[in-house]
């Protein structure tokens, strides 16, 4: 164990330095100025960060994963379907209605939607799309069609939106795709795959297990997009948060950490006793795993809750500030920073490592970790500098999204069809917890400061689209 655990840390370390130490230079050039305060709380926190992402990928090793894979292979041993589509229907309506990034979401949406009616109808939607994905493997059909069909609904979703003048709405329901599908829905649903996959069997099992990910951020932009167009008002009032480092320390900090803990706790609960339920009543795995997988879980909850609570504490309040001060050094200079802290962030989504090396153990090798990094690296790169472009100039999300969705849907025709399975995953593993806690700010910064925080909700939300979508390109691009 000891072994597993430094060299998590090890990896950890290779993932966070980067970004830290971009952040750090930056701080000491004419172009940003931290306090020495915040510079402390920011180098402690990416230290705690380093401890919570070891800890929160031994715990996916140990018990997320295998999880997952022991319900999709004993429901789907059982030959009892509707019971297999059953569960992961209510597994995905639990799973996200307890994802802390979603109740966030609902309180910046609370002004035109209740926030309660939101997360039911976006667990719902995942639930359902849960159910289609699973669907999908067991008749071992194309994943590529039926991200089209949806793709298409989506967009004509937009398209009422727009005619009843809600186009502000937009980026919130595009972003809502990517913060559903979190550290903790990510391996548990990807292992469910696999198990179903691998069970099912067939030619191409591996390339079937991969999909749940991609249709499961369907639901979500959809429930919102049907939200928005049932609302009544046009306008959604956003209100700038306090950013400051001194908003989470002092007693703040305590409150902020007992927060984080309720929500992770919430969210592995509704996980471990459903998972309870089916070892009782058609798993019946031996009790030593069973032990394995509660030991995984205690390292899964404490990792989680130090990587989101270093993430709010230390890098929310930097990330706004660069932001807010980057983009008074010219239009050049930020595009560029935005680019380059992008290619580096998602090495720190505690996501990604899961996704990576479950995409080289499930194709043997053959696409590997280091080329699944290096394709989102560029990907995530490449979309927060659009981001940045356009809330420079202050137009629509939907510039990128639709010429990007249709490259991507079109590059599926063309690329082996593992490749398009897994970059449509990828897509939603990409936009983690700390795009959300650092290049959301980041974004929200800038906008605030070059355009005023009234273009906040039109300009800056759209980012975590943006990250969602680029991979999908680049990864099918290692297709040819």
């Amino acid at each position: 164990m000891g072994k597993a655990l430094a060299e998590k840390i090890k990896e950890a370390l290779i993932s966070v330095l980067p970004v830290t130490l971009i952040v750090l230079i930056a701080a000491f050039t004419p172009l940003v100025t931290l306090a020495p305060g915040e510079i402390t709380v920011f180098i402690i926190s990416a230290a705690f960060l380093i401890l919570g992402i070891a800890l929160f990928n031994v715990g996916a090793d140990m018990a997320m994963t295998p999880m997952g894979e022991h319900i999709g292979e004993g429901l789907t041993r059982s030959r009892k379907m509707g019971i297999l589509l059953a569960v992961s229907f209510v597994m995905g309506l639990l799973i996200t209605i307890a994802e802390p990034d979603l109740s966030v979401l609902a309180d910046q949406v609370s002004a035109v939607m209740d926030g309660t009616t939101l997360i039911w109808f976006v667990g719902t939607g995942v639930g359902i799309f849960l159910f289609v994905g699973v669907f999908k493997i067991v008749l071992k059909k194309d994943i590529a069609p039926i991200l089209m069909f949806f793709y298409m609904m989506l967009f004509a979703a937009a398209a009422l939106l727009l005619e009843q003048g809600k186009g502000d709405l937009l980026p919130l329901g595009f972003d809502s795709g990517g913060v559903t599908t979190g550290p903790i829905t990510v391996p548990f649903i990807m292992a469910l795959g696999v198990g179903i996959a691998m069970t099912v069997g067939g030619r191409n099992a591996a390339e079937n297990s991969f999909g749940l990910i991609a249709l499961c951020s369907v639901g979500p932009i959809l429930a919102v997009m049907m939200l928005s167009l049932m609302s009544g008002s046009s306008e959604l009032t956003y209100e700038l948060p306090d950013y400051s480092t001194e908003a989470h320390l002092g007693d703040e900090f305590w409150h902020t950490v007992l927060e984080v803990m309720g929500d992770v706790g919430r969210s592995l609960l509704l996980i471990v006793v459903s998972f309870g339920i089916l070892q009782l009543v058609i798993l019946k795995l031996p009790k030593k795993k069973i032990v394995q997988i509660l030991i995984g879980i205690v390292y899964t909850f404490v990792g989680l809750v130090i990587f989101l609570a270093s993430a709010t504490i230390g890098f929310m309040p930097v990330g706004y500030k660069l932001g807010t001060q980057i983009s008074q050094n010219g239009n050049i200079v930020l595009i560029l920073f935005a680019f380059i802290i992008g290619m580096v962030v998602v090495l720190a989504e505690p996501a990604v490592h899961v996704l990576n090396k479950q995409v080289e153990d499930v194709t043997g090798g053959s696409v590997t970790k280091r080329a699944m990094m290096l394709a989102l690296s560029l990907g995530v790169g490449v979309s927060i500098g659009l981001s940045v472009i356009r809330i420079i100039f202050g137009f629509s999300v939907l510039y990128y999204l639709i010429p990007g969705y249709l490259i991507s849907l079109g590059l599926s025709f063309f690329v082996p069809k593992l490749y398009t399975a897994i970059a449509f995953d990828s897509g939603g593993v990409a936009s983690g917890p700390l795009t959300s806690s650092f290049i959301l700010p980041l974004a929200i910064g800038a906008c605030a400061a070059l355009n005023g925080a009234d273009q906040v909700l039109y300009s800056a939300f759209g980012v975590v689209a943006m990250v969602a979508m680029t991979p999908l390109i680049t990864i099918q691009s290692l297709g040819f």
